[in-house]
């Protein structure tokens, strides 16, 4: 895995995939994000890859982006579209799957985890990387509970 930082678009995975996004078609957009996240939401008890791993924090950032109070993403390597005020429909549910998804993440069984663990000081700065996103969706969630929309 070619990785140069601990942002969620710092490797070789993530930058290659946010740029499938850029050149997917605006109304793909969101069909592609929900199926990053739900491929590891939904993953299971088996060993998580980390190439689908580095996908769903990415698709996960773009999503927390997104969202009210969401942090604008700065990332040279993030999609295009959004780092020139683009947007995309993200549906009631994907910041729940997308919070699932990064919890299976740094859960047992992830590739990512086990790698950024051997990586040593840097895996503290990983992991507060991931739990930053995870926060930003968290509060969005609970904004939308407090609010009493439901999903769609």
């Amino acid at each position: 895995m070619g990785t140069w930082d601990v942002g969620p678009f710092d490797n070789d995975t993530a930058a290659d995939w946010c740029g499938d996004l850029d050149d997917a078609a605006p109304e793909q957009r969101a069909a592609s994000i929900r199926d990053a996240l739900s491929r590891v939401a939904e993953h299971g008890a088996d060993y998580l890859d980390s190439d689908d791993a580095v996908e769903a924090i990415a698709a996960a950032a773009i999503v927390a982006s997104q969202l009210p109070g969401g942090t604008a993403i700065d990332s040279a390597y993030a999609p295009h579209f959004v780092l020139e005020g683009g947007r995309v429909d993200v549906a009631d549910d994907v910041p729940a799957i997308a919070v699932r998804a990064l919890d299976r993440i740094v859960g047992d069984d992830s590739e990512w985890r086990a790698l950024w663990q051997e990586a040593g000081e840097a895996y503290p700065q990983a992991l507060a990387s991931v739990q930053s996103i995870r926060a930003t969706l968290e509060r969005a969630i609970s904004r939308r509970a407090a609010a009493g929309h439901g999903t769609r």
